[in-house]
């Protein structure tokens, strides 16, 4: 089941908000190849820090140890973990097309070398031995 874009949109800051909006579709294809990689690098950075974040407020509350940065702030677990699966799941969806991507190029490289194969076997003269 998808989810909401207002959803995702009231869960993330105006900062986070622009990476997560750009992984949907129509943007998603207007994008090549190495804009895709930053895409996917960002998006990667922010659902580890959302992902640490929840892991230290665990670590928190079972007293394993203190407190750090945003998990002094009052707030809900479940927002932090709504959080990392909106950019978990960007990620996914920017992955796919970078796969895609990378595809697409690699069967273009293998298609172009065959064909300068085979340009290469026909221009040389045959090899028919002498009926003797």
């Amino acid at each position: 089941m998808g989810v909401a874009f207002a959803y995702e949109s009231g869960l993330l800051s105006e900062e986070e908000r622009e990476p997560v909006l750009r992984s949907h579709y129509p943007q998603l294809d207007a994008l090549d190849l190495d804009a895709t990689r930053a895409l996917a690098r960002l998006l990667r950075d922010r659902r580890n820090r959302a992902r640490d974040a929840l892991h230290d407020r665990r670590r928190a509350k079972r007293g394993k140890g203190e407190a750090r940065g945003a998990v002094n702030e009052p707030g809900s677990k479940r927002g932090v973990s709504d959080k990392k699966q909106v950019f978990a799941r960007a990620l996914k969806r920017v992955n796919g097309h970078l796969d895609a991507l990378v595809a697409q190029e690699k069967r273009e490289r293998n298609t172009a070398r065959l064909r300068a194969a085979l340009e290469r076997v026909q221009a040389q003269a045959p090899a028919h031995p002498a009926a003797g």
